[in-house]
């Protein structure tokens, strides 16, 4: 299977990880007191969160539905160059984390393409998200690794437009 093809099982998997993590959040913690994880670290809450991270923008959801949906076209278009296993791992994991969230923004309640996001694990009270948005920050992370360390989609080092040549002079890429 070619690196596009795992990407894409890989977004799969995210999803379906992220929205049966939210369905069993909805049947196990709606109208229930918050549930201890790691004492005063993490526990488990539900929030049902119309804007961004941090609850911003809860005015705007529908932004938030066209933004959502923007990544998840530009994921799956830039990721047919993949031939990095890397890249491959950090494009699915943000793929499937932002299909996620805008599957939850065009389907859930109150409405079409206003939908509120599942939120569940909260974190010390600092903010409450879910696994989608480990996913997302996750790769996010990875790629800026990745791009530190010049390493291109086609998983070769990138040498930049101007490569010393053995003569000690530059070539331009034209």
């Amino acid at each position: 299977m070619r690196p596009y093809g795992w990407m894409l099982v890989l977004a799969v998997m995210v999803l379906l990880a992220d929205q049966a993590s939210k369905l069993w959040a909805i049947s196990a913690l709606t109208d229930r007191e918050p549930v201890s994880v790691i004492p005063g670290v993490i526990q488990l809450r539900l929030l049902f969160n119309p804007g961004a991270a941090f609850s911003i923008g809860e005015g705007a959801t529908w932004v938030f539905t066209l933004a959502a949906a923007a990544a998840v076209a530009g994921v799956a278009y830039v990721g047919r160059r993949l031939r990095s296993t890397v890249w491959t791992v950090a494009l699915g994991a943000l793929l499937g984390g932002a299909t996620s969230h805008l599957l939850d923004r065009l389907f859930r309640p109150p409405g079409f393409a206003r939908g509120h996001v599942v939120d569940f694990i909260d974190y010390g009270g600092l903010f409450v998200g879910n696994l989608a948005d480990i996913a997302l920050v996750g790769s996010c992370a990875f790629m800026v690794l990745l791009s530190a360390r010049g390493i291109s989609l086609d998983g070769a080092p990138d040498t930049g437009t101007d490569a010393p040549t053995p003569s000690g002079s530059t070539a331009s890429s034209a």
